[in-house]
């Protein structure tokens, strides 16, 4: 992964892309299990990137390398949306009783929520990389998630926002009579295991040297 860019392209360039993307969308229809699957073929797809062997994963029901990623995509997301929930409940709420108050209040609910999914997005390389590297906890130890994140926070926004744009490719299956998006949702998934091998490369790299002094 020279770029962030080439998490898009690295996909098709393994020679058996179509049957594995195949399978794995196929597996994903499977409720519950079939996530748990394909962030267990996230986390092998990383590693063959970060091993340098840009491939992607046989496909399967990689259940013990997903649980823990699955896991900690879920406690976030739904910690980190709680106070749009509690909005979003409230102006509801209200709203049933014609207050324009209640109307704002389910507004500002839906922009948080968007703010909560672009954060989750920033963090999902960090995510990504310490999960599979330690595991369940690692992906819980909020503070090394925070720290890694921040210690390069240009690569965290680069990585989130391509990320974000995964998710959007994700969802677009949803126009080719629903059952694509679990075709375009394997891609993304592709994806962000590409986005978190670039991270996990550019985060290790040493700094670039200072520049001499001028004359």
């Amino acid at each position: 992964m020279n770029s962030v860019g080439d998490a898009f392209g690295y996909p098709f360039r393994d020679p058996a892309w179509a049957g594995k993307i195949a399978v794995q969308a196929l597996i994903l229809i499977i409720p519950i299990v079939g996530w748990i699957a394909a962030a267990g073929w996230l986390i092998l797809t990383y590693e063959n990137l970060r091993a340098g062997r840009p491939e992607l994963a046989p496909a399967g029901f990689h259940l013990e390398r997903g649980i823990g990623l699955f896991g900690v995509i879920v406690i976030y997301s739904i910690v980190l949306s709680i106070p749009a929930w509690i909005l979003e409940g409230i102006g509801g709420a209200a709203s049933n009783q014609n207050s324009v108050l209640g109307s704002e209040l389910t507004g500002l609910g839906s922009v948080l929520s968007f703010f909560v999914e672009l954060f989750i997005a920033f963090l999902t390389p960090s995510l990504i990389v310490l999960t599979a590297r330690n595991g369940f906890s690692g992906g819980l130890d909020v503070q090394r998630v925070w720290t890694l994140a921040t210690s390069q926070v240009n690569n965290s926004v680069i990585g989130g926002v391509v990320v974000f744009a995964a998710n959007i490719i994700g969802a677009l299956g949803l126009i080719a009579c629903c059952i694509g998006v679990f075709f375009t949702l394997i891609y993304a998934t592709a994806i962000q295991a590409g986005v978190a091998a670039w991270f996990d490369r550019v985060s290790a790299a040493p700094p670039a040297p200072a520049a001499p002094p001028a004359a």
